[in-house]
């Protein structure tokens, strides 16, 4: 397997949770929140210069019917945008569901991640954005582990790919 970290982004309506893992591909960890709307995509691309990403993994929103509903065209249009700028760095698109919930469940059971003092508010939904890409990227590892292949669907860069 070859080694690099690779980073996770769980793409929201307002901020964007982003997660790294280790070299090795073993253990995800939360890297900060970024802000949705201009320039948040520039700093994703920033994050896999500054991290030496080799891949990037964005959560993706898959409905139970399997119909591509809106809130998935959204994450699947983030991950087109991505691919572009990030390109030759692989972008793939990863089922996401629930990864919210576990994020939100964590918190309240006390694992915040070493965010102490988070009750509430806007540090809160920070914090659950990049537990959530944290989730991500930890179950998309482990199931790389367990299955020997790369989960999820490589988006195609319009650059000639």
């Amino acid at each position: 397997m070859r080694r690099g970290v690779r980073l996770a982004i769980d793409p929201g309506k307002v901020r964007v949770g982003v997660a790294t893992s280790d070299p090795d591909g073993i253990l995800a960890a939360p890297v900060e929140t970024v802000r949705r709307g201009e320039g948040d995509k520039q700093r994703i691309a920033e994050l896999v210069l500054e991290l030496e990403a080799r891949e990037v993994l964005v959560g993706y929103p898959a409905s139970l019917s399997g119909v591509e509903g809106p809130a998935a065209r959204v994450a699947r249009e983030f991950a087109n945008a991505l691919a572009g700028i990030l390109h030759p760095v692989p972008v793939r698109l990863v089922d996401e569901r629930l990864t919210t919930v576990t994020a939100q469940s964590q918190l309240l059971s006390g694992a915040s991640y070493g965010k102490k003092g988070v009750k509430g508010g806007k540090a809160r939904r920070s914090v659950i954005d990049q537990v959530a890409a944290t989730v991500l990227l930890q179950s998309a590892l482990d199931q790389e582990r367990s299955t020997g292949h790369p989960p999820g669907e490589i988006v195609r860069s319009s650059q000639g790919e």
